[in-house]
């Protein structure tokens, strides 16, 4: 089990930065290297079937150790390789911090970066463990390099304890999850497994089978510039309209006042003049009816705004992203319950959470593999307060294990 802190500080010095603006796959040629690495070590310790392919897509396979007449449904177990672009993943320098006092965590003295339980309050939960942290200059990689080091580590730990019995095991490495196409050239005839789980979670005993649907909005106002001085019933100010649009939105339904299950309508980017100014959005709701209700707000605003100031000066282009996986888990609700099991048994106590966002398993589901998601026990991914318990990460290997032992049962 100590191989797994080996295994993620390994994996982390890869930068893997995904880029949503490049059109090829993966997005950073620079991921091809921790897939290299990996195809190597899934050879050297013992997998079969290892491969990778020109998109970047990392797969092997652990045959079944039982009777060849038993039939046991196939498992896989999916991690992705890149990381957020919200923030640097380029020379990262993780530090242990042994038997943690429960006090605040000088993560960068130069630059002031401060981990503390008054903000963080969950580190209260890990005192006297050992936590893995960045060094306040980029994020850590817990998300998802922790993913991999324990599917892997489970892997090996299976391979030299043939006594506990297991059927068929699939592995999946995926790049540019962060950037929302993990699953796009994701093969999953090749793959051949029966379902699946993401290990892609946050702290330690996290489950879940429900995300958002999801919807990206791009807008343009094409407004008028004259001069100032000159300008009245002329100029027609695209930044003012961006502003007015934005107004129209339900406050309430923006993500900073929303939880749980609510959904919400989120401006990500605006950038603009006079003469034009553009827009993006995301829309997010758990539930397929408000989710729909949602983008129709956003379409009747701007019907609207272009009935007030003339037919083309606000152009929508609104597309699905992806949608609850919770529809297509709920049939196989079993393989929720084996993971829950899984965790009873190793002393997890299983939170069953809706995820407040995406995953590979959410497409991956709508594509023919039921994938729910479970815990790798990191915290504050995408930024310089990243950490992840190094007992969380031990937990995830022995839960994936007991996962595949439970199955053969």
């Amino acid at each position: 089990m100590e191989k797994v802190v080996e295994r993620f500080l390994r994996y982390v010095k890869f930068d893997t930065e995904s880029d949503p603006e490049s059109e090829t796959c993966p997005s950073t040629q620079k991921q091809f290297a921790l897939g290299n690495e990996l195809v190597k070590e899934l050879k050297e310790i013992g997998l079969e079937d290892v491969s990778m392919d020109e998109n970047g897509y990392v797969m092997a396979t652990l045959p079944s150790n039982l009777d060849e007449n038993k039939d046991i449904k196939t498992i896989g177990f999916i991690a992705h390789m890149d990381t957020s672009p919200d923030m640097s993943g380029n020379n990262v320098k993780p530090q242990l911090v042994e038997k943690y006092d429960g006090k605040e965590l000088i993560l960068n003295t130069e630059r002031g970066v401060v981990l503390s339980p008054s903000e963080f309050p969950d580190l209260k939960d890990y005192v006297g463990e050992t936590l893995i942290t960045t060094d306040g200059t980029t994020l850590l990689g817990a998300d998802n390099k922790a993913g991999i080091a324990e599917i892997i580590t489970a892997m090996e730990y299976l391979i030299n304890n043939p006594d506990i019995k297991h059927g068929t095991l699939k592995i999946g490495f995926t790049p540019d999850e962060e950037i929302g196409r993990g699953a796009d050239l994701f093969d999953v005839k090749k793959f051949n497994a029966d379902f699946a789980y993401t290990v892609d979670g946050g702290p330690i005993g996290e489950l879940e089978y429900e995300n958002f649907n999801a919807a990206g909005a791009k807008i343009k106002i094409q407004g008028r510039n004259v001069h100032p001085g000159s300008s009245k019933n002329k100029m027609i100010n695209s930044m003012l309209i961006a502003m007015e649009l934005n107004s129209m939105l339900p406050t309430a339904e923006k993500p900073e006042y929303t939880d749980h299950y609510e959904g919400f309508i989120h401006l990500t980017n605006i950038s603009g003049h006079v003469e034009e100014t553009k827009l993006q959005y995301i829309i997010r709701d758990h539930s397929k009816e408000l989710f729909e209700k949602k983008k129709e707000v956003l379409e009747q605003s701007v019907a609207f705004l272009n009935t007030k100031y003339g037919k083309n000066t606000v152009e929508l282009n609104m597309k699905d992203s992806y949608y609850n996986m919770k529809e297509k888990i709920e049939p196989v609700i079993e393989i929720v319950e084996l993971a829950k099991k899984a965790m009873f048994e190793m002393g997890v106590t299983p939170m069953i959470t809706p995820v407040r966002g995406g995953t590979d398993g959410a497409r991956l589901s709508y594509m023919g593999l039921p994938c729910p998601n479970i815990f790798t026990g990191g915290h504050n991914f995408h930024g310089k307060y990243e950490y992840i318990p190094v007992n969380s990460m031990k937990k995830a290997v022995e839960v994936i294990v007991k996962i595949a032992e439970l199955n053969a049962q």
